[in-house]
């Protein structure tokens, strides 16, 4: 067949097995450990390990890694559909090794780290040991690269970088940081930035504060997981250079792709148990003597939020299996792009109809519905704003089309007309000749 929207067997036994998991054991953790990525935090410490072994026994380990790295070598089609149940509990891709930024990072260690550097960061890092950091966005130019301030210069054989980076997630939890910076400002624009492994503890590596979201508390020290970060004269030696010289964006589209994927498909999953609640209010809540189910326009927000949970969905899949069919992520660029374009604005719709249909409730923090809009907005800046992938996704569609050269477009009516007469002339004639 040419289209196929079933999964096999063997691999749909294994989701089965993923779904069931996840709901009886680790959803309830969310309400236990403040936050999976806190290695040394006692209670994480002794609930997460117990549950890794578990998932490393049925062979669901770090699956996005080829067999060389303990995984399974998953195409994206398979991880889409496990990382949509994952999202549904926040400890989940850590319990099953697939935890953004680590995924990413330690694609990019495998590929272009020394044997030194696997066997100190990326072996514990697989083990999920250590954890990781991305540091990349900065204070004064966000997510645009091209006005990036923090470098890096030669100085014998080490970097010497000096700057500053915002909302590095994980700093304050990771042991070394894969950091983004200008080496060659003479160059073009692309080819300004490279990749450098930092050592969380490399003297000069400064956090100036944790940053949280809008529904974290900044009273609370352990709140806050985005870190402002300052590089004072942070030296390296040359071999952390990660890539070539200049290739820093070479080197983040080892992470970036199928990262972006399986982003989304998490957060499908999210939608779908927001989804959930919402169906459930809707048939249990009486008002004005009749169900909210009842009601037209809760029936339109729950239509509403169906259709668009279900095209993002399949939005996602479709672009995973273009990835596993072509194996080549600049042919996919403009479907990635729109699959992050897309995933914000679904997300934030559905949440913001759960928390209305309830009320008051929804509205407070006995729900979970006002921190999830705010994620929503997060989404939305999360590995480029939403804005740059709709620019993306807008340059490669009209890569695909041709210009008019004449005055009027090329299916302007009359000339369209014209073309079908001259082409009939024959049966015209035959026809309309002899009336």
């Amino acid at each position: 067949m040419a289209w196929e929207f079933e999964t096999d067997e063997e691999f749909q036994a294994e989701l089965d097995w993923v779904e069931e998991f996840v709901t009886e054991e680790i959803e309830p953790l969310d309400f236990i450990v403040r936050n999976p990525y806190d290695v040394a935090e006692p209670i994480r410490a002794e609930l997460l390990p117990p549950l890794q072994e578990k998932v490393r026994a049925r062979g669901l380990w770090a699956c996005h890694l080829g067999p060389e790295l303990g995984g399974r070598g998953y195409g994206q089609v398979k991880l889409a559909l496990m990382n949509e149940i994952l999202g549904r509990a926040r400890s989940a891709p850590t319990v099953f090794g697939c935890q953004a930024p680590d995924s990413g990072n330690s694609e990019i260690l495998a590929h272009y780290g020394t044997p030194e550097q696997k066997e100190r960061f990326l072996e514990p890092l697989l083990r999920n040991e250590i954890v990781s950091c991305y540091s990349m966005t900065e204070p004064q130019g966000g997510a645009d690269p091209k006005v990036f301030t923090t470098t890096a210069v030669p100085d014998g054989d080490e970097w010497v970088i000096n700057g500053e980076k915002w909302f590095s997630s994980n700093a304050r939890y990771a042991e070394f940081l894969i950091v983004m910076v200008v080496t060659d400002p003479d160059n073009p624009p692309y080819q300004q930035q490279s990749m450098f492994l930092v050592p969380a503890d490399t003297p000069g590596v400064e956090i100036v504060r944790n940053v949280g979201l809008g529904y974290e508390d900044p009273s609370d020290p352990d709140a806050g997981s985005h870190a402002y970060i300052r590089y004072t004269d942070v030296r390296v030696p040359a071999e952390n250079l990660l890539g070539e010289r200049g290739g820093g964006f070479v080197v983040a589209q080892t992470r970036l792709g199928g990262g972006r994927i399986h982003h989304a498909m998490r957060t499908s999953g999210r939608i779908r148990r927001i989804f959930d609640m919402m169906c459930e209010r809707a048939i249990s809540r009486t008002t004005q003597g009749e169900l909210l189910s009842r009601k037209q326009m809760v029936q339109e927000m729950i239509a509403d939020s169906w259709i668009e949970m279900e095209m993002f969905r399949l939005l996602v899949l479709r672009t995973a299996w273009r990835i596993d069919k072509y194996q080549d992520y600049k042919r996919v660029r403009a479907d990635i792009s729109a699959v992050k374009a897309a995933m914000p604005g679904v997300y934030r719709n559905v949440a913001s109809r759960a928390l209305q249909i309830h009320g008051s409730l929804g509205a407070s923090w006995e729900m979970p519905f006002a921190r999830e809009v705010i994620e929503s907005f997060h989404m939305g800046l999360a590995d480029g704003p939403t804005e740059v992938h709709k620019v993306q996704v807008a340059r490669r569609v009209l890569d695909g089309y041709v210009p008019c050269d004449d005055l009027f477009p090329t299916r302007h009516l009359p000339r369209r007309q014209a073309e079908a007469e001259a082409r009939f002339a024959d049966v015209l004639e035959r026809h309309l000749g002899t009336q």
